[in-house]
């Protein structure tokens, strides 16, 4: 590993003198020392920090054969070390099917070759390097990382506090693992329960109260020395349509906007947010032009600059997303992006075409190598405001200090204890005993484990009952179990005191629904616990008692658990509303509700 005096020789002399904070204004000395550093850089340079790129491999410099093969055909490089040489990029982006996420210490050795592959290079300067930690079912790092309640659960604990401990704790673990950007928190207000891609992954449908918990995470992450990101500007949370496969149109009207949509962002910025993300959605209130948000100078410039005053880095969600790609060729959109008033592009399909797509439009002066400064600029400013240009590197020994240790884990199972609902409780249900209810079947949806947890769901909430003194034994049913699944089930609870079932998204036709009325007619109890959003209880007037977990990671599973055993009193109230299953317009459990005991 590079000193740090050759660290610092290969930035061109920027030192701490640069360490000013991302709001600091233009003409500070950090800023003429960034501009005199932007001014030599050559056009081909400043293309390639407006990018954020994705590549395969564990290691920097000797990922597996296969990633190497993968790199070559995606972006025509062997590796991260060369992806950088080639395309100078001023980010990388580390996902779990990329293979970038084995285990800390690995993702440690990563970022730090990233770090010296770019550090090394003439005029080099440090990276970005971000991820999606949002926590719940959008995680990248799993364990033994700690993992935290994802934002609906934390909306349900309604705790700032918590909030704060949640970006404080996972911002200081992604840190020592060299990660110094988090798109992270989800700033949506979710208020269609129809929502196929944001949904739990937002705080709720109050906008107050999403406002808050924003706030209180960005000041977490703040505080561990990692960037924040509100995501998805200019709002994501009433689509019926995901954007990674289609183009979502909001209908709000611009007042709606401003009292829904708006308020959480607007508390970001004043929260002093490192970085907000677009949404590949046409939003014709504020822009009729029938272009993405991503592409739209009057959401970007007009809107989020001007009318929000906000001057910090703008991010493009991924372009390889069909929102973005509908109306426009890949080669056009990270231009009119930047037109627009992006400052980084994310990920796009063909890295080549993008880049010289970017490059060709300076040189035939479509967009002005000024255009360009201003976006480079704010992205240093917010490296120099993260320490990069001092500190860019980690250390295995940091690795062990932070990451998974046992004081973080317990914070979020303390966490997670204060998120878990009860909406219904028949007859006093619960808790149940060891003593009258010892022997528990647990069935259900089974989905793949969202962030490296330990799944499936079935058998962590088995396994947790079972050390809370329970014989409890799992059955995968499925998320549509046929008749012969239901059947096994049946057989099965014929030999239980109590069923427990995790439902994910039951609908009116799906045969979730004829399992726990099938199991409910057999004349056991059943516990219903939603894993993922929590509208089933509508779906499933049958069962005796109805918990919402939010999402089916262990930690939430383990405090549901908790509850179902009397370990842990329910605390959670809806942060969204729960509309009755016949009729959409009618209310059955409002914002705010939760049973106790």
């Amino acid at each position: 590993m590079p000193s740090r005096r050759t660290v610092l020789a290969a930035t061109a002399g920027v030192t701490a003198a640069l360490a000013v904070g991302t709001t600091a204004s233009a003409g500070t000395p950090g800023d003429k020392k960034l501009r005199s550093l932007i001014s030599r850089m050559t056009l081909e340079e400043k293309v390639g920090q407006l990018f954020v790129m994705r590549v395969y491999g564990h290691s920097a410099t000797d990922p597996d054969q296969a990633d190497i093969d993968a790199n070559l055909k995606e972006i025509g490089v062997r590796t991260a070390a060369e992806l950088i040489a080639r395309y100078r990029v001023g980010g990388i982006i580390y996902f779990t099917w990329a293979h970038n996420t084995r285990d800390p210490h690995q993702i440690a050795d990563l970022s730090n070759g990233i770090q010296r592959a770019s550090l090394s290079r003439p005029r080099g300067l440090p990276v970005l390097i971000t991820t999606d930690q949002e926590h719940g079912i959008v995680c990248r790092v799993g364990k033994p990382a700690t993992l935290f309640p994802g934002a609906m659960a934390m909306g349900a604990g309604g705790s700032r506090e918590d909030a704060r401990a949640l970006g404080r704790i996972s911002g200081a673990e992604l840190r020592a693992m060299g990660i110094n950007q988090d798109y992270s928190p989800d700033a949506d207000v979710n208020i269609n329960p129809a929502n196929p891609v944001i949904g739990v992954r937002s705080f709720g449908a109050d906008p107050g109260a999403v406002a808050g918990l924003v706030a209180a995470e960005v000041a977490g992450y703040q505080r561990s020395s990692v960037a924040a990101t509100a995501k998805h500007f200019p709002g994501h949370g009433d689509t019926a349509v995901d954007s990674h496969y289609g183009f979502p149109v909001i209908t709000h009207s611009r007042e709606l906007w401003e009292k829904l949509d708006a308020v959480p962002f607007r508390a970001a910025v004043e929260a002093g947010i490192d970085s907000i993300m677009t949404a590949h959605i046409q939003f014709p209130a504020l822009d009729d032009s029938g272009d993405p948000a991503t592409l739209s100078r009057p959401i970007l410039t007009g809107i989020l600059r001007e009318e929000l005053g906000y001057d910090g880095v703008v991010v493009t969600d991924s372009l390889g997303m069909q929102g973005v790609r509908t109306k426009y060729g890949d080669d056009r959109v990270p231009v009119l992006a930047l037109k627009a008033g992006v400052d980084q592009l994310l990920n796009p399909p063909d890295l080549a075409t993008a880049w010289n797509a970017v490059l060709k439009a300076v040189q035939n002066g479509e967009l002005t190598e000024s255009r360009l400064d201003e976006s480079i600029l704010r992205i240093l400013k917010l490296k120099a405001g993260l320490r990069l240009f001092d500190e860019p590197y980690v250390s295995r020994q940091g690795v062990d200090r932070t990451v998974g240790t046992a004081a973080h884990l317990a914070a979020a199972d303390r966490i997670a204890k204060r998120t878990t609902t009860l909406l219904a409780n028949k007859g006093g249900l619960l808790p149940l005993s060891p003593r009258t209810h010892r022997k528990l079947l647990v069935v259900g949806a089974d989905p793949a484990s969202p962030s490296g947890t330990t799944g499936p769901p079935t058998g962590v909430l088995a396994s947790a009952l079972t050390e809370l003194g329970f014989t409890a034994t799992a059955l995968s049913t499925g998320t549509a179990p046929s008749a012969a699944t239901v059947a096994t089930a049946l057989a099965a609870a014929q030999d239980a005191d109590a069923v427990v079932v995790g439902t994910y998204n039951v609908t009116a036709g799906s045969s979730q629904r004829t399992l726990v009325e099938q199991l409910a007619a057999t004349g056991r109890p059943v516990v219903a616990v939603a894993i993922r959003n929590p509208y089933d209880v509508a779906q499933l007037p049958s069962a005796s008692a109805h918990l919402a977990s939010y999402s089916w990671t262990d930690v939430e599973l383990r405090a549901a658990a908790r509850v179902i055993a009397g370990g842990a009193a329910p605390r959670g109230k809806l942060p969204v509303p729960v509309q009755q299953a016949d009729d959409p317009a009618k209310v059955l459990y409002p914002i705010g509700y939760g049973l106790t005991y």
